[in-house]
């Protein structure tokens, strides 16, 4: 579904930062993914100076998942919902409203304050619940049950928040690293049902960029297999964490994410850079589980490697990739990429390289200093998207011209036949 294009004076804000949810979420989340590994790594050295009881690798965790991807999901869905209901986007003060209750966790999660919990517990509990208000009220006003999946997966990222910070509280830190585990696999479940529908429309503009044709179709049995596989394996490895199940889950969602490959067999048009992260990401993700299922069946290798091949590889290049995707088509431009955006991405699969191939006993000596390297290639990554976006997204073109372009160019986060 096509979002409606409004005029100009119906806008409810002068400033471009507040016109839709990407524009003010998206440089947020930047500005945090920069800042978060070089407090962690650089400046604390993998510790936090005011955690006590919370494990510093939890709370680290927790701001990256909830506070990092986060503020990202925020965007997407207040930019998204918006033209998969054809409703009016929020703007204004609602933005400023959901960026003021998720900055308080963030501010306590930097330092690891463990005696204000309770206050980020409330604030980033009120963020979700927010969040999750604005999607149900776009879906109610247009009385389409059609994309409630994601409302029932920001419902469950609430209730995973408010286990974490319960099991933080009560000091079951045993429990809520079993939840932020879980919170993983939620989004990267939100990653799978996105890039499934937002990849049918990268991959027909790199087929044919005047968007006149839609020669690829996707493989409807596809669409929500990695979802679903993902969502089995987290429920596995909640319930069930001592058995074998969990890893053979892992197995079976790693296979789909390379069965998922067979939709980038487009001939050469998979070389353009966005074409290709988004291949990257997928291939990242099937890597990880592998890492994960052989790791659970006795393999030589860490689970936690996994898990960095899906938080850092994976989700950091699916999300830098939809903030340079969005960020052009939202803003009324082509897919063409200007420099940074080839730079950024190409940093960003360095920095999952980076991070996980010493740990599988490749590169060791070239990487002595994994940990330094990849945090560095990650904040440059953001940085260098930063540099090169913050511009367009505060002179986008007029929305006349937006208006102007075929509905396959406009409406790039899901189109109407994908939702």
């Amino acid at each position: 579904m096509t979002a409606t294009c409004k005029p100009e004076h119906e806008s409810v804000s002068t400033s471009p930062w507040l016109l839709e949810g990407l524009r003010l979420f998206f440089p947020v989340a930047a500005i945090h993914a920069v800042l978060l590994p070089l407090v962690w790594v650089t400046l604390f050295a993998f510790s936090l100076p005011l955690a006590r009881d919370v494990p510093a690798s939890q709370w680290h965790a927790h701001e990256m998942i909830f506070g990092n991807y986060g503020a990202a999901l925020a965007g997407f869905l207040t930019a998204a919902v918006p033209e998969w209901t054809d409703t009016r986007p929020r703007q204004g003060r609602a933005l400023l409203i959901l960026l003021f209750l998720w900055l308080p966790g963030r501010i306590i999660g930097f330092l690891g304050f463990d005696a204000l919990i309770a206050i980020a517990a409330v604030t980033d509990l009120a963020f979700l619940g927010l969040l999750l208000w604005y999607v149900l009220k776009a879906l109610m006003e247009r009385g389409s049950t059609r994309h409630t999946s994601f409302a029932i997966w920001v419902a469950l990222f609430w209730l995973m928040e408010l286990g974490i910070r319960a099991g933080w509280l009560t000091g079951r830190t045993d429990i809520s690293g079993r939840l932020l585990h879980a919170s993983l696999m939620i989004f990267l479940v939100f990653f799978s049902l996105a890039v499934a529908r937002i990849n049918v429309t990268v991959i027909n503009l790199a087929l044919d960029p005047s968007g006149d044709t839609t020669p690829y179709r996707p493989h409807p049995g596809r669409q929500n297999l990695t979802a679903g596989l993902v969502a089995l394996y987290a429920a596995a490895a909640l319930l069930a964490p001592g058995s074998t199940v969990p890893a053979y889950l892992a197995l079976a969602a790693a296979a789909a994410f390379f069965d998922r490959l067979a939709e980038w067999f487009i001939g050469t048009a998979v070389f353009r850079t966005h074409v290709l992260a988004l291949a990257g990401a997928n291939l990242f993700a099937g890597l990880g589980f592998t890492v994960i299922g052989l790791a659970g069946l006795g393999a030589p290798l860490s689970p936690t490697t996994g898990l960095h091949i899906l938080s850092v590889g994976s989700l950091g290049l699916a999300v830098l990739s939809v903030f340079v995707i969005a960020g052009l088509r939202h803003t009324g431009r082509s897919l063409i990429l200007p420099w940074q955006a080839h730079g950024a991405l190409v940093l960003m699969a360095g920095a999952g390289l980076v991070r996980v191939l010493p740990e599988l006993g490749l590169a060791q000596i070239v990487f002595a200093s994994h940990y330094s390297v990849s945090a560095m290639l990650w904040s440059s990554a953001f940085a260098l998207w930063l540099f090169g976006f913050l511009p367009l997204l505060r002179h986008p073109l007029r929305e006349a011209d937006d208006c102007a372009r075929s509905d396959s160019q406009r409406d790039i986060l899901i189109p109407e036949n994908q939702g």
